[in-house]
């Protein structure tokens, strides 16, 4: 074993850039520590950090939730109030052109019914205003001629009265 490492010694002796090579592994064997050194520290701060860290940022994602649930809700408003403005416009143009059109079909169906000799509620109410004037008339006079009529004409007067309606 001794021959060996003297074989190794003579080597490194004789060749001065395998010292350059073993300068090099050693720097970035150091290197390497350096930096697992500093990982380990950054992991030890962390763990000790990481629960108040953790309790700031919930704080302020909730500080967001609540800031941006606002925002939605004052949009939502707003496009609630516009659609509730339009719907009214549209049920209001809506109703006037029902209107429209209901009147058009009444007046088209008059002049249908008038058309085919059917009386229209004009004529109806005029044809009872007149009756009512002429029962008042024949109310006005009945009593008088009821009291020249004996018994059996005003039986003979209700029967035909009868057959007739």
């Amino acid at each position: 074993m001794v021959k060996k490492l003297q074989k190794m010694a003579e080597k490194k002796a004789a060749n001065p850039t395998g010292l350059l090579d073993n300068q090099l592994a050693s720097m970035v064997k150091d290197s390497a520590q350096q930096i697992w050194l500093a990982g380990m520290g950054a992991f030890s701060k962390a763990q000790a950090e990481g629960g108040k860290a953790f309790e700031q940022l919930m704080n302020q994602g909730l500080a967001l939730q609540k800031k941006t649930q606002g925002l939605a809700e004052e949009r939502i408003g707003a496009v609630t109030s516009r659609m509730t403005a339009v719907a009214g416009g549209v049920t209001d143009k809506a109703g006037a052109q029902w209107d429209k059109l209901e009147s058009i079909f009444e007046a088209r169906v008059e002049k249908a019914l008038n058309r085919m000799g059917v009386p229209s509620r004009r004529d109806i109410d005029a044809l009872i205003k007149r009756i009512d004037e002429l029962s008042a008339k024949v109310g006005a006079s009945a009593p008088k001629s009821a009291a020249k009529k004996t018994p059996a004409k005003k039986a003979a007067a209700k029967t035909a009265a009868r057959k007739a309606a």
